[in-house]
């Protein structure tokens, strides 16, 4: 189980709970640099992160993050020793065109770090429509998706590509966790809203542990 507060809790929590592995919820690509405001790696590390969240729907939107942007946030995070996880996803209107699994593929494609390993990197898969909506989609749809992830891995990593963890966001909760989890290729969940207080995100670890 993973928690990824706000930058300014990281080290408060990774201090008062060596139970979770403590995340940031994005990091700067460049190691050191004139970059005001932004935080790299190495300081990440040095507060208690041990993984980070990167190319989220909202900072690829909000903050016109690249695909580019992504990959080279991935390879400094490998570089410091940390996890990756790379979000992908696509909008309700790229779904409704049917373009869904070629925006994911491509996204992934794209935001593929060097040198990718599963001891390191996870994929989340994350239809923005479904983010904080309540909205899900069918299984049968996730099932399609992440089917097509693990086949666009295969292709970018070959070996070890089967390890590489793929997990779902958008919408997960107490009442259809359990369900999402037995998805084939759907193999943890990236739990936003939901994750927010003990009494909603206690059902989804246990249905994880199951």
């Amino acid at each position: 189980v993973g928690i990824c507060p706000p930058v300014t809790l990281i080290a408060a929590a990774a201090e008062a709970n060596p139970d979770f592995a403590i995340g940031a919820q994005d990091c700067h690509s460049s190691e050191s640099g004139a970059h005001t405001g932004c935080l790299s790696t190495a300081m990440l590390k040095e507060a208690g992160a041990s993984y980070s969240i990167l190319g989220h729907s909202e900072r690829r939107a909000d903050q016109q993050e690249s695909d580019a942007d992504v990959k080279a946030k991935a390879e400094s995070v490998h570089a410091a020793g940390l996890g990756a996880i790379i979000c992908v996803g696509e909008t309700e209107e790229e779904r409704d065109a049917g373009q869904a699994i070629d925006i994911v593929t491509v996204q992934l494609a794209r935001s593929f770090p060097a040198g990718a390993s599963a001891d390191w990197l996870t994929i989340a898969y994350e239809p923005v429509w479904a983010i904080g909506t309540g909205r899900v989609p069918e299984t049968s749809d996730v099932a399609e998706m992440h089917a097509a992830i693990r086949a666009k891995l295969a292709e970018l990593m070959g070996q070890g590509s089967d390890a590489v963890r793929i997990l779902y966001g958008g919408s997960m909760n107490g009442n259809n966790a359990e369900e999402l989890l037995a998805v084939p290729n759907v193999d943890g969940g990236l739990v936003g809203g939901a994750s927010l207080t003990a009494a909603k995100f206690g059902p989804i670890i246990e249905a994880a542990a199951t």
